[in-house]
């Protein structure tokens, strides 16, 4: 008789060699997202940063947590990974500017059922990117190989972000009845609404590699056009001056996003002829029958940020935006109420 050959964790499904050599593998990407205060990064059981050697004098700390929801649906399905990460870091590092705060250091954790080492590291690039970006150096993570917990290359991120603003710095501050509403462009649908999105898409009876009616090419690569990155020009408007707030608009869209920042007894009113709908947010609505008022509760509707500026610094800061690459729109005002109400029409 033969003796039974004893276990491995390999024969379990977790393949130790392969974290190995993802982490190898990775080390150029995080290496390039470097910048003043970090003091040690991958490799170690934490990472140190230190925020006075990044510039700061009386540091206060503002971390983020996010994911990319079930965009990640399409990303698997369809096999483009390499943009998915950018979503990731604009999730969190968008959010810390609304705070505002400078993004200093992320970390990302990555799991799935089986490490495929090369579908991973083209994950992870992607996250290397969107830090790059943000000037947020990717200070480490965890990859996690969880043998049916997840099936047939599905995977799920998730990721952390920290950043640091001087002491009574923090925004939203000074919001004010007048204050000027300047939204910022989307680059699509982003990271939110993405389960009606798949709805939309299955009532209209089309697959990933179908051509998109809204735009050039395949239907799932139009659809996974990452998250705009917002940090380094809402940085440079918070540091010319006359910015009161920033608001992120994620699940909620405009009418739930932009109240949070607002005081109480303020609202908000937005003319919706300011603006084009993009495309892709006129398919959504004609192919789903969405009502206006579920568009702008569940999608960006082509507005990724809005800033509430100062009246009189509204066309200074506009065009300083325009400069470094955003389109701007100047959607309405803070008026005394609550919440926010709209003008005119989406079209």
């Amino acid at each position: 008789m033969t003796a039974d050959k004893g276990l491995t964790y390999s024969s379990a499904g977790v393949d130790i060699d392969a974290g190995n050599a993802l982490v190898e593998r990775i080390k150029p990407a995080a290496k390039r997202t470097a910048r003043p205060g970090v003091m040690a990064g991958l490799g170690g059981f934490g990472a140190l940063f230190d925020p006075r050697a990044a510039g700061f004098t009386d540091p206060v700390l503002v971390a983020a947590t996010d994911g990319v929801g079930t965009k990640l649906r399409i990303a698997i399905d369809t096999g483009n990974v390499d943009t998915i990460g950018i979503d990731l870091v604009a999730m969190c590092v968008n959010d810390l500017v609304c705070q505002g705060a400078e993004p200093l250091f992320f970390l990302d954790y990555f799991a799935t059922g089986k490490l495929d080492v090369e579908a991973a590291a083209r994950i992870i690039e992607g996250i290397a990117t969107g830090c790059a970006e943000t000037g947020c150096a990717l200070i480490g993570g965890e990859t996690a190989e969880m043998p049916g917990m997840y099936h047939g290359g599905d995977f799920d991120l998730a990721g952390f972000a920290v950043g640091a603003m001087e002491r009574g710095t923090d925004l939203p501050q000074g919001v004010a009845a007048g204050d000027v509403l300047l939204g910022l462009a989307s680059d699509g649908v982003h990271s939110n609404g993405y389960s009606l999105v798949r709805r939309v898409v299955e009532r209209a009876g089309l697959k990933w590699d179908d051509p998109a009616p809204f735009a050039d090419g395949p239907l799932g690569a139009a659809l996974l056009a990452p998250t705009r990155l917002y940090v380094r020009p809402a940085l440079a408007a918070i540091r010319a001056g006359g910015v009161h707030g920033l608001a992120h608009i994620t699940g909620g869209g405009l009418t739930e996003n932009l109240p949070r920042i607002l005081p109480e007894g303020l609202g908000a009113t937005i003319d919706l002829g300011a603006w084009t709908l993009p495309p892709v947010f006129a398919w959504l609505a004609q192919a789903g029958g969405l009502e206006t008022a579920e568009m702008l509760k569940t999608f960006n509707a082509g507005i990724g940020m809005v800033a509430v500026v100062a009246p009189d610094r509204a066309e200074a800061l506009a065009a300083l935006l325009e400069s470094i690459g955003e389109r701007v729109h100047r959607l309405g005002h803070v008026v005394p109420g609550e919440g926010v109400s709209y003008s005119g029409r989406l079209a």
